[in-house]
């Protein structure tokens, strides 16, 4: 199993995560009862040493959003900061599956399948349940933008139906900057765990496309799923490796500030070990925002 080869070698960064802004950072914070859309995306209320007298009568998300633009504005020319909002897709057919059968059957054997009596899960699609998860998100969204947020200046998505839909679902006719019309940019390197599940199988471009004809493809994408195996399933440490080039690749090619990731349960924990957050597994649909520093490396 190899990974995709970027069209140039992109610069290699030191990245680390910046807590203290969001509840999901401390470790008080309990992954299994927290609700995102319940506490403005778990921000924390509080004020930043950036802030001068003008910034009081701000919101709280305009206050955070200045202090990433002084944390930017102050940084040496080798260090950034960026916001990543890092959304997991709604429940798909495939998690229904696998609490049907238990994850030792899923693993060993049903998960190997393209489906059963009750339908596919071949490149999975969202249930009604995860549709209103991802509504959910959407709704989410709408509030905290009435209360100014910072909307992402640009949007990733997994090939992946499950997470394409899902991020259909939650920023289409949104009033945010470039979701009217939505054209997210797909990224090959930022799908679930790789190979033998045919879940994790990706369709063809030819198809995504198809389904998702306003949708932004990155250079080279291949029309054929070229990283799925059957027979080998990616370990935690390839994984790990895979989401740190995207984020090498992301972070030396996108120079903007606030960003949307919609992905999977595998990457985000990926992305979460490699920018060296706490551990926050998320439910499906649910979203986490972090505070990335990434200084390059010579």
């Amino acid at each position: 199993m190899t990974l995709t080869k970027l069209s140039t070698q992109p610069a290699s960064f030191k990245f680390s995560t910046v807590p203290g802004y969001f509840l999901q950072d401390e470790p008080t914070t309990n992954p299994d009862t927290f609700d995102y859309s319940s506490t403005n995306f778990g921000l924390i209320p509080k004020e930043y040493n950036s802030e001068t007298a003008a910034s009081q009568n701000d919101t709280q998300w305009q206050r955070f959003a200045k202090h990433i633009t002084y944390l930017n504005e102050t940084a040496d020319p080798q260090t950034k900061y960026k916001v990543l909002f890092l959304g997991r897709h709604g429940e798909g057919v495939h998690n229904v599956a696998e609490r049907r059968y238990g994850t030792k059957a899923w693993d060993e054997y049903w998960s190997l399948l393209d489906g059963d009596e009750y339908g596919t899960w071949l490149d999975a699609h969202l249930t009604e349940t995860g549709i209103a998860q991802a509504q959910t998100a959407h709704d989410t969204w709408a509030r905290q933008w009435a209360t100014g947020i910072p909307a992402p200046q640009s949007y990733y998505v997994s090939p992946l139906h499950r997470c394409c839909q899902t991020a259909q679902v939650t920023f289409e006719g949104l009033d945010m900057p470039l979701t009217n019309p939505f054209q997210p940019l797909v990224k090959e390197l930022l799908r679930e765990t790789m190979g033998e599940h045919t879940c994790d199988r990706r369709s063809t471009k030819t198809a995504i496309e198809a389904d998702f004809p306003r949708y932004r493809f990155e250079p080279r994408f291949p029309e054929e799923d070229e990283l799925w195996d059957a027979k080998v399933r990616e370990s935690d440490e390839h994984r790990d490796r895979r989401l740190r080039e995207l984020l090498n690749d992301i972070f030396d090619t996108d120079e903007n500030v606030f960003l949307s990731l919609t992905a999977h349960s595998g990457a985000i924990t990926s992305i979460l070990q490699v920018v060296g957050h706490r551990k926050f597994p998320l439910a499906t649909g649910a979203v986490i925002p972090v505070v990335v520093k990434a200084g390059k490396q010579s």
